[in-house]
């Protein structure tokens, strides 16, 4: 009997644990079993748009579609409150890493020495050898510095080329232009670089220690070759080379920056033999060794620089009549001719001089009007086609005259952009000579026209990106344009043309061209407001084409280049400075009887009365605007303002009406074939629905809220799918943030895994505020899971951030909210404190209904003690 009973025991204990066991694989598989569930309910609703119904009648299947989710998730999640959520995977990798790097010149040559000893200095970064070499503390960092001319950029070009493939996760170049008046900041250089590596920087990434940070987060773990040509100092290149020691920078410079652990090399002259070498590459071997005295005189009076060589070189060998002998005769006489005439000759060297000149005076008529006049203009590349701009000429003549100048290496590639174009690029010495020459040769008003038709020919570029990336900021009720299949998006012709865009607008406020300042400017702010990049450019660009505006005396484009520096501010944070913007837009547009300006000078006022917390104020004027834009007829503008107010009214707790209005917008949206505007409504829909789950929860309509909580996840996770699919990480964070805060007590882990990977995007996406937003999600998150310290600990983290941020409103959001946590685990003595402090801030925003619920928590909180 005893064994009988210890036999029964043992399967008793056995089925027990098999049962255990079963319980523990549903209660872990609970989450995603409800995921895969949504994810049914979301394709099915995600087919809705392939047909047309009401908005009204998709919710309705949406609602029963979703009945079986809500079921499941109520019957799995039961008693699994303590587990840990497994990670939800991110979106795949955009792209390929970035390989910036310059091409290599063909004739490269000489170095063979130096190239060694560099390969010796990044022998523990070999794979063969990497294992074995000690663990390394710093990133390897290599300046070479030397004379203009002396071929340092080359030289780096051909070692970085070489070691390429040890660094797989990107090749990053910048030209910081140390030869020449313009100062890169290291901020553009990091800006570049961050968006290069896939950062979208959707909000303003602050200054340069900000940029710092994420750049270091980004590099962190990683292997990058980072190539900096042409440093003016050590302060350019500090704040760029990242700790990480995986990574390497490579650096060129005309002085030694003496870097801390960094290896300076100084480069030297050709010897007479690498000269010949060089000279016989691009002249031919036979010419040089039919006359090699002739040569070693051409190589001593080019004095050895790579630089004067190579263009003789370039004449030799698009001359093939020309003698060795007659070369050098006339490099003699152009090197006793000191060229007094020339401000630039105590820039250039005398050998380098002697070249260029010989090299121009060789050039067609054409081909040396080109010179001179790509050398006038301030930016630091450009494509092909502003060759043909520079001469009043067709696109394809211009650009052959160009390639004709690289030949004679008076021109020389800088790459390829993100758009497939090559572009071109001089160096600072021909560029010196040239703006020489076309002083001497040119009259200032035949300089200003070559100047003035490129920055037209970026202006008419930009309007054209501009116009079909955002087709609603240029013409009332306009519908979206079908992409270019073939083409760039906005996003590459942006990054590609930043730097010169920037340039030239700078360039065209010198000549006081105030008109091409304005559209080009009004073009570029555009960009940057619909990509929601580059935040401290676009603010200039808008104080630029804000002066343009005052100077030509145009109330209209004034009007319009206020609401585009209203919008940045209000980005920014500086919502007092941007509500004073668009009020004055405002008065402009109705003094003028611009309705359709009106109505968004008035939605911008809104928006930026909303964002400072003044919600009763703001819903005045965005009624307005709706009524204005309804009147006028443009549905999408309309659309998109019932969406502010709709979520608004969400705000306010006025949840039927806030849904009415986003399901009219959706309408809209769906009608037009705006997917973007459709998917960005899908998420205010969702997070209406999401409120009103809650609401309904919290008054015991347990069934109802329950079918609005499950139809609010389908609604945003459909939402997040449409925005990952085209690649809209921003977007997509922001509707997974969404999403983790419908509040389903059934469904908390996965709340809590969509909510913290919103924050990692949203880091990862250099998003400050956006992760101060989301880290109070991650708060409530963990608060209904009952993790009461880490959801104190979580909130407190985002009122930090909001106070550092300068966000007062959200500041008081999290205050309150924290409060409310504490009263939830019954720290009613700690909540008195964020729950005043959150009343003080909504009653100074002249917020009623915020101060009506901090006033009800604080009553809460003194009540209990």
């Amino acid at each position: 009997m005893t064994v009988a009973r210890r036999s029964a025991g043992r399967g008793e204990q056995e089925r027990a644990a098999r049962s255990a066991r079963s319980v523990r694989a549903a209660r872990n598989a609970a989450p995603w079993a409800v995921g895969g569930l949504t994810a049914v309910v979301t394709a099915l609703t995600m087919s809705l748009d392939l047909v047309s119904l009401p908005t009204q009648a998709q919710a309705a299947i949406m609602a029963g579609v979703t009945v079986l989710a809500g079921t499941v998730a109520w019957l799995s999640q039961r008693g699994a409150a303590g587990r840990e959520p497994e990670p939800v995977a991110g979106p795949a990798a955009e792209g390929a890493p970035p390989a910036q790097l310059p091409p290599v010149i063909s004739h490269f040559t000489g170095r063979d020495a130096l190239l060694a000893d560099l390969h010796e200095l990044f022998a523990d970064t070999a794979p063969r050898r990497r294992a074995k070499a000690p663990a390394r503390t710093a990133p390897h960092v290599v300046s070479i510095h030397g004379p203009a001319g002396v071929g340092k950029s080359a030289l780096v070009t051909r070692f970085a080329h070489e070691i390429a493939d040890r660094y797989p996760d990107g090749q990053l170049y910048f030209d910081l232009r140390g030869g020449r008046d313009a100062r890169v900041r290291p901020e553009e250089v990091l800006t570049g670089f961050l968006l290069a590596l896939g950062v979208r920087l959707t909000t303003d990434p602050g200054g340069l220690a900000d940029l710092q940070k994420l750049w270091w987060s980004w590099a962190h773990g990683k292997r990058i070759l980072v190539f900096l040509d042409n440093a003016r100092d050590a302060e350019q290149v500090q704040a760029i080379i990242p700790p990480e020691p995986r990574c390497a920078v490579l650096v060129t410079s005309r002085q030694p920056l003496y870097l801390r652990n960094t290896h300076d090399r100084r480069l030297h002259e050709f010897t007479e033999s690498q000269g010949i070498e060089l000279l016989a590459r691009l002249a031919g071997d036979d010419r040089v060794a039919a006359d090699l005295p002739a040569a070693v005189e051409v190589v001593e009076l080019c004095g050895h620089l790579p630089l004067a060589i190579s263009i003789c070189g370039g004449r030799l060998a698009a001359r093939a009549s020309w003698t060795l002998r007659e070369m050098a005769g006339r490099l003699a006489d152009e090197s006793r001719d000191r060229l007094d005439e020339l401000e630039v000759a105590e820039q250039i060297d005398k050998s380098v001089r002697a070249s260029l000149r010989l090299s121009y005076e060789d050039c067609t008529a054409a081909q040396r009007r080109l010179l001179r006049s790509f050398a006038l203009l301030a930016a630091p590349d450009v494509q092909g086609w502003a060759a043909g701009e520079l001469l009043g000429a067709s696109p394809l003549e211009g650009e052959d005259l160009l390639e004709a100048l690289v030949d004679a290496q008076l021109v020389e590639y800088s790459g390829r952009d993100a758009t497939g174009g090559t572009r071109y690029r001089m160096h600072d010495l021909v560029r010196l000579f040239a703006r020489e020459r076309a002083e001497q040769e040119d009259t200032p008003e035949r300089r200003r026209q070559a100047v003035e038709r490129v920055i037209d020919g970026y202006r008419e570029r930009a309007e054209q990106v501009a116009a079909a990336r955002w087709p609603q900021d240029w013409q009332r009720q306009a519908r979206p344009r079908p992409p270019d299949p073939g083409g760039a998006t906005a996003m590459d012709w942006l990054g590609s043309e930043r730097l010169a865009l920037l340039a030239l607008l700078g360039q065209a406020a010198e000549l006081e061209a105030w008109t091409p300042v304005w559209r080009l400017g009004r073009a570029a702010c555009s960009l940057f407001h619909s990509l929601r990049v580059f935040w401290q450019e676009w603010r200039d660009v808008a104080e630029l084409t804000c002066r343009a505006a005052r100077r030509l005396d145009d109330p209209r484009a004034l009007g319009i280049a206020l609401l585009e520096r209203s919008a940045v501010l209000g980005g920014q944070g500086r919502l007092t400075e941007a509500e004073a913007d668009a009020r004055e837009a405002l008065r402009l547009f109705e003094e003028l009887r611009e309705r359709w300006w009106t109505a968004r000078a008035l939605r911008a006022v809104g928006m930026t009365l909303r964002n400072a917390g003044n919600l009763d104020e703001a819903q005045r004027y965005l009624e307005r605007a709706v009524e204005t834009f309804r009147e006028d007829g443009d549905q999408w503008w309309l659309a998109r303002t019932q969406r502010n107010l709709g979520e608004l009214w969400q705000a306010q707790r006025r949840y039927t009406e806030a849904r009415e209005l986003l399901e009219q917008a959706l309408a809209t949206f769906q009608a037009n074939g705006n997917a973007y505007s459709y998917a960005q409504s899908l998420r205010a829909l969702g997070e209406v629905m999401a409120a009103e789950a809650r609401d309904l929860a919290a008054r015991d309509r347990v069934r109802q809220a329950e079918g609005r909580f499950v139809q609010a996840a389908a609604i945003l996770e459909r939402a997040a799918e449409a925005f990952r699919l085209r690649h809209e990480q921003w977007e997509e964070a922001r509707c997974l943030r969404a999403a983790g805060e419908v509040g389903d007590h059934r469904n908390g882990l996965r709340e809590l895994a969509f909510v913290s990977r919103a924050e990692e995007m949203l880091a990862a996406l250099g998003d400050t505020w956006g992760v101060a937003r989301t880290r109070l999600s991650v708060g409530r998150a963990l608060d209904r899971l009952d993790r009461r310290d880490e959801a104190v600990a979580a909130i407190e983290s985002a009122v930090e951030s909001f106070r550092s941020l300068e966000d007062r409103w959200w500041e008081a959001r999290a205050l309150r909210t924290l409060a409310e946590v504490l009263l939830g685990a019954g720290r009613a003595g700690q909540a008195v404190r964020p729950a005043g402090q959150a009343l003080e801030i909504y009653r100074a925003l002249g917020d009623e209904a915020g101060a009506t619920q901090a006033q009800a928590v604080l009553d809460r909180a003194l009540g209990v003690r």
